[in-house]
């Protein structure tokens, strides 16, 4: 199987119906995922002290939380192998309920990790083994919801389908956020401090059980039993073949994905400790507000992904993945320098991360062969997940107590590239440019139609 090799175009469903219900369990799923995953890093400054201490040597418990934070994404790679191949050969459902029952599974066990005081380093090493499970299960929960949405999307819907998909992420980080700006109002810091954190593990645990039961009713995608019944008999290629014969799309997906997770981790995660850093705004507050910009966000995404149905794939990725190239920078230094407010800042930044987001999952799902899509595309992302999305806090962490913060929007802005030479790389992809032709003649040949 070459890089040539077809992808089996995607038909209307007349149960438009059952399309909503799939799409539903994949963002459900993207939802609680994306919670279970970023409670921990909106939560690590107020657990760091309770689990990891209060730092010997110079290392401090909150860089000690983002260790673990980053640990969790090394697993990714291997997780993403492992229910990857599952997922092609027994299929996304599958791959998707076990994924978040995994996840839940480890949110709970770090809800009730006893603190250092009660068992002492003890507490720091069970967190980093729930943190490593987790991760195993997300590097292959990711690639199986965005394999599962590219083959039950209908064509001319496709980019909303993965901008809704995509935005289950956005609305899990909002949750996240919710939940800090609730346990704040309510105990306080102090409160978190003190074993208030807790409450927040204990809510995603409950929420992934919640997913997992949506998910017991989702259909299977029926392009992956029609690619199972085409080569049930035949030997799958070794995967570092594989990777060699879809190398554009491999690389395609290492851009897209660079520029993704580090804008990502940084506008809607790390901004508002960013900002404290340089005392532009309480650390608390600037939490608090985080909430609105997800709001803006996920409204940014659903717009982008409906752009893409109607205007076309390539004509809105390179104005979205253009933009952010120049304007980071200058936005950062407008909040350093006090002529641009937090608020104005987030918000602007959230909108750049949104244009690159709405259209991901399918962008990257269209790469790959139905056979090998959420193994193929599962490593490469998680891969480069790890690299560069789950270090950043830590590599953030790291720069502010050196006093080098002022090195993060030069490599921001060199990560945002990525998108934008993603674009030129896609195209080489003889089955990605076939595709993306083919929703664009649906949609003119059909418009309005379900």
């Amino acid at each position: 199987m070459t890089e040539s090799s077809a992808v089996t175009p995607l038909r209307d469903s007349p149960e438009t119906g059952g399309r909503r219900r799939e799409l539903a369990a994949a963002t459900v799923g993207s939802v609680v995922e994306s919670f279970d995953w970023n409670i921990y890093a909106v939560l690590a400054p107020y657990f760091a002290a309770d689990l990891f201490g209060h730092g010997k040597h110079g290392i401090s418990g909150v860089l000690g939380a983002y260790v673990t934070f980053a640990v969790g994404f090394v697993a990714r790679p291997v997780g993403s192998y492992l229910i990857g191949r599952l997922s092609d050969t027994r299929g996304r459902r599958f791959a998707l309920s076990l994924g978040m029952a995994v996840i839940a599974a480890a949110s709970l066990g770090i809800a009730a990790v006893p603190g250092q005081r009660a068992i002492g380093v003890w507490a720091a090493v069970l967190a980093v083994l729930a943190r490593v499970v987790q991760g195993l299960a997300f590097g292959g929960e990711a690639p199986s919801v965005a394999a599962y949405v590219t083959e039950t999307a209908p064509p001319r819907h496709r980019f909303a389908f993965s901008s809704v998909s995509y935005g289950g992420i956005i609305l899990g980080s909002l949750l996240s956020f919710g939940v800090l700006t609730l346990l704040i109002h309510t105990i306080g810091k102090s409160g978190l401090e003190n074993g208030g954190w807790r409450w927040g593990f204990m809510v995603a645990a409950l929420l992934g059980l919640a997913a997992v039961w949506v998910r017991r009713w989702a259909p299977e995608s029926a392009e992956f039993h029609r690619a199972r019944a085409r080569t049930a008999t035949a030997a799958r290629p070794p995967f570092l073949r594989m990777l060699r014969e879809h190398r554009w799309a491999v690389l395609t997906v290492f851009l897209n994905t660079l520029g993704g997770t580090v804008g990502y981790y940084f506008a809607l995660v790390y901004l508002p400790q960013y900002a404290a850093a340089y005392h532009v705004i309480d650390k608390e507050q600037a939490a608090s507000f985080m909430t609105v910009v997800l709001g803006v966000v996920l409204a940014t995404m659903l717009l982008t992904g409906a752009a893409a149905d109607r205007f076309g794939l390539l004509p809105v990725a390179r104005l979205g993945f253009a933009l952010p190239i120049p304007l980071v920078g200058l936005l950062l230094a407008g909040l350093r320098q006090g002529w641009l407010p937090f608020q104005v800042v987030a918000v602007l930044l959230g909108m750049l991360v949104a244009t690159v987001l709405g259209t991901l999952n399918v962008f990257t799902g269209l790469l790959f062969p139905t056979e090998v899509r959420a193994v193929g595309l599962g490593v490469v992302n998680a891969a480069t997940i790890a690299a560069f999305g789950g270090t950043f806090p830590l590599l953030a962490e790291w720069l502010s107590g050196r006093h080098w913060l002022g090195v993060i929007p030069g490599y921001v802005t060199l990560c945002t590239l990525g998108p934008a030479l993603g674009l030129l790389t896609a195209v080489k992809v003889p089955s990605f440019a076939t595709a993306v032709r083919e929703a664009q003649t649906g949609a003119r040949r059909s418009p309005g139609t379900a």
